[in-house]
């Protein structure tokens, strides 16, 4: 097998270079990017032999999701990994020759990152979370768990084109649980505190985390400062439940960096990303964090606990 370049271009929250960022994400780092790269060992490659890997990191900022994308295009890369809508976005926007596959990409139809998943077209294929379906259970979840919910805080990042879409499917879900959500905006970490500052002086019962590179990089602060207002709080990553928020509920992401390799192997051998349609998760995880339900005063259903993946007490 002939030597070939293989670019990931990921978001903070997986391979962040601030010490803070790595202190938060180390385990999970570690996780994604052995189940990505321990994938392709099984299928035959090997850094530093027939593989070579470039990784770019965003720190969190978005905005630099572009400049990275030049970069890995302009090296003429076989092959780009791009963690998330975002980071997948402005990669499609670099190139349209190079072939993408996409981990974790939470509404690739509705963000106009692929036409179908059946038939993606153009350059990009790869792996959906499914974030439109899983953030309205989410707030299920939170209905179940939170007596007489009423009202939900929700932080979103503004630059965020997918958070967008999943704040619509929120107000649906929201309109037939009846339920009243709050949304609350940021554009760069140091917006985070005044955004719960806000919350505070209208509080709501729980709080709904919309995942991103920002946000992951941020997490344990986010966590605690949920804490501070008494905010049951849910988010698609363990990570956050790991921290400390009420519970998690989402897709495996390892589950798909694994499934990801797959499709990186087959457009190395020579397949074309529009033949290979956009799969969506068959392993979610519901993690639930006890200790922080007692903190709160909750009591979490039976039924739930049953269901948990993980329980951490």
């Amino acid at each position: 097998m002939e030597r070939r370049d293989f670019i990931t271009l990921l978001g903070a929250a997986v391979f962040a270079s601030s010490t803070m960022a790595r202190a938060q994400q180390s385990t999970q780092t570690e996780a994604f990017h052995e189940a990505l790269l321990g994938r392709l060992r099984e299928l035959g490659y090997a850094e530093g032999r027939n593989l070579i890997v470039e990784r770019r990191f965003t720190e969190g900022r978005n905005e630099r999701y572009h400049s990275l994308a030049t970069e890995l295009v302009n090296l003429k890369v076989d092959l780009i990994v791009a963690r998330g809508t975002v980071a997948a976005l402005a990669a499609k926007e670099s190139t349209s020759i190079i072939p993408m596959v996409t981990v974790v990409a939470g509404d690739p139809v509705g963000s106009r990152l692929i036409a179908s998943l059946d038939r993606p077209s153009g350059n990009v294929t790869g792996m959906s979370s499914s974030a439109s379906d899983l953030t309205a259970k989410e707030l299920e979840l939170l209905n179940e768990i939170v007596p007489q919910l009423s009202r939900v805080a929700v932080l979103s990042n503004s630059t965020s084109k997918l958070h967008a879409v999943l704040l619509k499917e929120l107000e649906v879900a929201a309109t037939i649980l009846r339920v009243r959500l709050q949304s609350f905006s940021v554009r760069a970490p140091n917006e985070i505190e005044s955004a719960f500052a806000r919350m505070a002086k209208d509080p709501a019962e729980a709080l709904i985390i919309l995942d991103d590179p920002l946000m992951a990089v941020q997490s344990r602060g986010i966590v605690e400062l949920a804490m501070l207002q008494r905010l049951p709080t849910i988010s698609t990553e363990r990570s956050y439940a790991e921290a400390g928020s009420l519970l998690s509920y989402g897709a495996s992401f390892a589950d798909l960096f694994r499934r990801a390799a797959t499709y990186v192997d087959k457009i190395l051998r020579g397949a074309k990303p529009a033949d290979l349609p956009v799969e969506q998760p068959t392993k979610f995880e519901l993690v639930i964090n006890l200790k922080t339900a007692k903190t709160l005063g909750l009591v979490i259903p039976s039924i739930l606990l049953a269901r948990a993946d993980e329980v951490i007490e």
